[in-house]
């Protein structure tokens, strides 16, 4: 599994074998079985996920109904706004499937950054690249319609059809199960 993170790291700077060792040295890679709740509201936590295999959502309940935020799956990464804030949680973090996942925190972050401290910069540029990835997203859905938002998801990232529960979908849509049913079916008589 270390090999799809060093490939991914890869992207923007070589690893040293030195560099390679340490990371697995850390003991940082997890499996967690679907339905696994790996934060719950309420709850304080130090750690961040990048997805090497599998699918995390994230979610909030609000009177009673799970809101999806995200869906994370291969060489994504999230760290939950409660590592900032040192305040506790306000979503959920759960597995869609089966997942294998990288589990960080700053404690790890420090010791990785005095031993290789290249690898502050990649993190900077990782979070610099989400930050502006999550802004586009943001704007995506507050501009869009729930079937532009339905098609832009079909274009973009397809896969999820298959992989996420069709309630859980139209959650992160921002619309009900039933709405997004209709969108389908009118997509299909218009491709007719």
């Amino acid at each position: 599994m270390e090999d799809q993170l060093f490939e991914f790291i890869a992207k923007y700077m070589p690893l040293l074998e030195e560099e390679k060792k340490a990371i697995i040295d850390l003991a940082i890679f997890k499996s967690f079985k679907k339905g696994t709740v790996l934060l719950k509201e309420g709850e304080l936590s130090k750690d961040g996920y990048f997805v090497l295999k599998g699918c995390l959502r994230t979610y909030y309940v609000i009177e009673g109904e799970e809101k999806t935020t995200a869906f994370y799956t291969e060489s994504d990464s999230f760290a939950p706004l409660c590592i900032v804030t040192n305040k506790p949680s306000e979503l959920y973090i759960s597995c869609v499937e089966d997942s294998m996942v990288l589990v960080n925190n700053p404690e790890i972050d420090q010791i990785m950054f005095q031993k290789f401290p290249r690898f502050e910069t990649l993190c900077r540029i990782l979070s610099e690249e989400l930050v502006a990835k999550n802004q586009a997203s943001f704007d995506d859905f507050k501009t869009s319609s729930p079937k532009q938002r339905y098609l832009n998801l079909l274009k973009t990232r397809p896969e999820l059809l298959q992989r996420v529960p069709q309630h859980q979908l139209a959650s992160f849509l921002g619309m009900k199960p039933e709405s997004l049913s209709r969108i389908r079916k009118r997509l299909l008589v218009e491709a007719k």
